[in-house]
Parts: structure tokens; C-alpha cells; sequence
């Protein structure tokens, strides 16, 4: 059974998780966040070009910010790879007119936004296939838990991008069981990126 995601705006317009009791994302901007922590910290754009295929995991889909950053950052790179296929779990998936509401803040990724909206599945666990982009993304939504979908999938990823809500408010997310779990889904060469700093984490992750 999935429950969707239920969420308010903090004092400062930040959409938060009442489930989590914690922020989708840093105040000072979302997409700023998701283009310097994930695209620049997985060095993105550079190194799917020219590829046949790249492939990036992230753990926690929330507001699809993440991936719509990718998304259009792969379209206006005109050495981009042939086929991006991105694969995202998310346990609290929100309703496609709650994510509508959320997109409206970037403007900027409206062309994308709504072609995902258009996409949207309907909220039931498992693995749900997108075709996007004239089918040259592919978006792998996995809704459910990350403890029990990892194990099920079959992937080789060229990037990681680890972006639950905190350690303190979500420790499972973070646990080293699952983090050590990634090491099965990386292709050669995979690169991570995370925007948490904390001891455990880093542990886990080495």
C-alpha cells in the first residue's frame, strides 16, 4: 500500500514533509541545489557525452527536481548520450496535481514538468516504466520502500544521486546495509554524490 506524500510550505515558502518533519530542499533554492550537488558533483554534463547510454540511481524522487534538472540539462547538451535512463525510488510519492502545485515555483522546467505530469502512474507499489522525450529518456519510478526495492533491481549505474530527507528525520534511508547495497548496482567508473555530510554516512559510504 503506498501512502502519497503529504506536505505543507515552511515560513519561507520551502515546500516540508509533514510525514518527515523536514524540507524537500534547501531554502536557498532546489534547483540550484540539485544542479551544484548532483549534476556538478556527478560531473554532469560531461561525462555521458558522447555515450551510447547513461544511467543515473537516485534514492528519493520527492518534488522529480532532481531529475527534471538532469533532464533538461541533457537536452541542451548537443554532445549529449543517445539515451538517458534514469532510475528513482521514492516511498511517499505525491498525487500528479500536489506535484503540479510544486512545479509552478521553476518556471524554467515547465516543457519537462509537464510531460512528466502527463506520465504520471497511478500510486501502487512497484516498478513503473516512462517513456519521455520521444522515448530517448526512460524514467524507472519505484515506488515503495529503498530497503526492499534495491535488491530487486537489476541496473548499472553510472551516477548515484542520494538525496533522502535527513539522517536525523529519516535515518533508514541512510543505513549502511543500504548504502553498501549500491555497490552491487554500479557500473565501472560509477561517481555518487550527496549533499549530507554526516559521520555515519560518510562511514557507510566508504
Amino acid at each position: 500500500m503506498i501512502e502519497p506524500a503529504k506536505f505543507s510550505f515552511s515560513s519561507d515558502g520551502t515546500p516540508y514533509s509533514e510525514t518527515y518533519g523536514d524540507v524537500y530542499h534547501a531554502a536557498a533554492g532546489g534547483l540550484g541545489q540539485a544542479r551544484h550537488v548532483f549534476l556538478a558533483g556527478n560531473g554532469l554534463p560531461q561525462r555521458w557525452r558522447e555515450r551510447e547510454r547513461f544511467v543515473v540511481l537516485e534514492t528519493g524522487f520527492g518534488l522529480g527536481l532532481n531529475f527534471l534538472a538532469t533532464w533538461a540539462a541533457w537536452q541542451a547538451d548537443p554532445q549529449r548520450c543517445t539515451r538517458l535512463h534514469f532510475i528513482s525510488i521514492e516511498k511517499h510519492p505525491f498525487r500528479a496535481e500536489d506535484l503540479q502545485t510544486l512545479h509552478a515555483a521553476w518556471p524554467e522546467l515547465a516543457p519537462f514538468a509537464t510531460e512528466l505530469r502527463r506520465a504520471w502512474p497511478p500510486l501502487v507499489p512497484g516498478l513503473h516504466r516512462l517513456h519521455l522525450d520521444g522515448e530517448r529518456v526512460v524514467l524507472d519510478l519505484v515506488f515503495g520502500d529503498a530497503a526492499d526495492c534495491l535488491p530487486q533491481l537489476a541496473a548499472q549505474a553510472d551516477a548515484f544521486y542520494l538525496d533522502g530527507f535527513s539522517p536525523a528525520k529519516n535515518p533508514a534511508l541512510w543505513e549502511a546495509p543500504l548504502l553498501t547495497a549500491l555497490s552491487r548496482l554500479a557500473a565501472p567508473g560509477a561517481t555518487l554524490a550527496t549533499w549530507s555530510v554526516a559521520g555515519a554516512v560518510r562511514d557507510a559510504l566508504a
